[in-house]
């Protein structure tokens, strides 16, 4: 009987200790409004736009800022550059080949802090199926009473790295590409993220 008894505590103690886990773990939620994923690449007609549908998860492990996991997953035939002939070229297997590769993703491996509001996140980039090592670099903003801040990143890229070898005619087009992302990012739960190096 003792037995049993000095199970049932233990399990209750550590269901107990379970629940109040996740509380010292800051609960982020990335909001769509106000949010933008943006991309340009030089040439010699103005080739940028957005992309409309998107999704992003902004996880951390503990209360400490460099702990947190990013992860994008974007509609690639969501894009958005104002032109309906530009965006098909886009959308087509010369360029992001959104029939057979729908997503454009990108998550990070580790935050690594750069300097008071600025951090690195190297990662996995992901499109038309290739993936390659990429590095997000960004600037960080935050009420830390409210909770709410800012993300604002930038990301470029050769596309030729990822099978994006043609072009498009009468247009020059550069090989880099460069990516903004600008989330919108609240506390829903948990303590402040502290920023230490």
């Amino acid at each position: 009987m003792r037995r049993i008894v000095w199970l049932v505590a233990y399990v209750v103690m550590a269901s107990a200790t379970q629940g109040q886990a996740p509380a010292q773990i800051p609960v982020i939620k990335v909001s769509q409004a106000g949010s933008t994923i943006h991309f340009a690449v030089k040439a010699s007609v103005s080739i940028e736009g957005t992309f409309d549908k998107w999704d992003a998860t902004l996880k951390f492990t503990s209360d400490h800022a460099v702990d947190g996991v990013l992860d994008i997953k974007i509609q690639a035939a969501s894009v958005n550059t104002g032109s309906r002939m530009k965006d098909d070229k886009l959308k087509d297997k010369d360029f992001f080949n959104s029939g057979q590769d729908p997503y454009i993703t990108f998550r990070s491996a580790k935050i690594v802090r750069t300097g008071p509001n600025t951090f690195d996140m190297p990662g996995t980039f992901t499109i038309r199926g290739v993936s390659k090592p990429e590095t997000l670099t960004f600037t960080g903003k935050r009420d830390k009473a409210s909770g709410h801040g800012e993300i604002k990143g930038t990301m470029a890229f050769d596309r030729k790295e990822f099978g994006m070898n043609s072009g498009i005619p009468f247009i020059r087009i550069a090989d880099r590409v460069e990516v903004s992302v600008d989330l919108i990012v609240d506390r829903v739960s948990g303590p402040p993220l502290v920023f230490t190096q």
